[in-house]
């Protein structure tokens, strides 16, 4: 499943758990680029990562409690 990572609307965002979050449900996701790609998110640039279908409804929710929009791309 690919998803396209919009912006985070969380006042106080969690930099160290948005990280965390892309790469535990990622596919092939080192920690270091998890790390650029939440900076490059928290500026407000779209980010498209790779999901495993196995970890869709927890990373999804995880994506969600840390207030981070996406969509879904087929």
């Amino acid at each position: 499943m690919n998803l396209n990572l919009i912006s985070c609307d969380a006042q106080r965002p969690d930099k160290r758990g948005i990280a965390k979050c892309i790469a535990e449900v990622s596919v092939n996701m080192s920690e270091s680029l998890s790390n650029e790609l939440t900076e490059i998110l928290l500026e407000g640039d779209a980010v498209a990562i790779e999901m495993e279908d196995k970890n869709a409804g927890s990373g999804l929710r995880a994506l969600r409690k840390l207030d981070v929009d996406y969509e879904i791309i087929e």
